[in-house]
């Protein structure tokens, strides 16, 4: 009996998809009643560009069924990544997750899926793109739509801060994360690793050519939105403080004013008191001063310790984020690893923490 073992077949590769020439990075926290609404506004857009692309979703640790329609949509469209952090990160690190694992090799879309920002603008800034030749293509309100009155003026009020506290870092008024970018400032913007974030103003540090894209802001489609004015209050000063120390300078400044005012008050005092005598002190005038140096002591304590807080937090050297689950798309199983530091876990699914 010829014992000749049986010749198996010669199979090559699987074939690989191309690579995404484009990714859309949608980080979402709660968002179950929009998110479909949104894909399937998404897909014909990005298809109309005609360039192999993906889209990655990041859940933020979602109370609701976020997560389950990101899957669905993964399952029904193989253009779809899923990052899935192990608990709510909050959205700057949830966004920076998701650049972490875009395996666009050319440019990568940041935006909302509460379509406000309407995803039909996105080719505009593809074009912009690659019409002027610049790194950076942000979109730029030209209206407001759907929010009240004083949430403008707020809104207004903050960049005017932060356009004069900025220096040599400039925001762009009335833009928020809404934008394109290209994968060497992407790469540049990835390579910051501090906890503290502001993506604002990280987008706008990195420099590189930009341009503005202007668009009209819709209304949300559906949900609540996550930002209240406590919320937006703390973003604020988590911008400011983590984007310049001008506080700090503004706390000298004024600490150098006060000084020089209790000492012109102690010498006007002082020459009363030789040309006239001591009359009776005045109490109220003495609670005025205690309780203005006071009061100007425990603000210049308090903004001091904000910025001591975040040197304690980036000495800690914690890893940005945590992920529970990576699902690929099919063109990012045939890519290189995630410029973000990631390990993967024995079950092909992603583990992964960012430094």
């Amino acid at each position: 009996m010829d014992q000749s073992p049986i010749p198996l077949p010669v199979t090559g590769p699987a074939r690989a998809e191309p690579r995404p020439v484009l990714s859309v990075v949608v980080p979402a926290y709660n968002e179950q009643e929009v998110l479909p609404a949104f894909h399937a506004r998404l897909v014909p857009v990005m298809e109309a560009i005609g360039e192999p692309w993906e889209v990655v979703y990041v859940n933020d640790g979602s109370r609701d069924a976020t997560l389950s329609i990101m899957l669905g949509l993964r399952d029904a469209d193989p253009r779809v990544a899923v990052v899935n952090l192990s608990r709510n990160f909050g959205k700057e690190i949830a966004l920076t997750a998701g650049l972490d694992h875009a395996a666009a090799t050319e440019a990568v879309v940041v935006i909302d899926a509460d379509l406000q920002d309407p995803p039909e603008v996105i080719p505009d800034l593809v074009a912009a793109w690659r019409r002027q030749g610049v790194d950076i293509a942000y979109a730029q309100r030209r209206v407001r739509e759907g929010e009240t009155w004083l949430k403008k003026a707020t809104a207004s009020a903050f960049y005017r801060v932060m356009q004069r506290i900025g220096g040599k870092v400039q925001l762009p008024p009335n833009t928020g994360d809404f934008r394109l970018m290209s994968r060497r400032s992407l790469d540049a913007l990835l390579s910051l690793r501090e906890r503290h974030r502001f993506m604002k103003g990280l987008f706008a540090w990195v420099g590189y050519p930009s341009v503005a894209v202007l668009y009209d802001r819709a209304p949300r489609a559906a949900g609540e939105t996550k930002w209240n004015y406590w919320k937006l209050w703390n973003f604020s000063l988590e911008g400011i403080t983590s984007f310049t120390v001008g506080p700090l300078k503004i706390a000298t400044y004024l600490g150098l004013v006060t000084a020089v005012f209790a000492a012109g008050y102690g010498a006007l005092i002082i020459l009363r008191t030789m040309i006239w005598g001591n009359p009776v002190a005045g109490y109220p005038s003495l609670m005025a001063v205690v309780l203005f140096l006071g009061g100007v002591q425990l603000m210049t304590l308090g903004i001091i310790g904000e910025y001591l807080g975040r040197v304690f937090n980036e000495t800690k050297g914690r890893p940005l984020y945590l992920v529970e689950r990576h699902v690929p798309s099919d063109q990012r199983q045939a890519s290189s690893a995630p410029t973000g530091r990631h390990l993967a876990s024995p079950s092909g699914t992603s583990g992964a923490s960012a430094a």
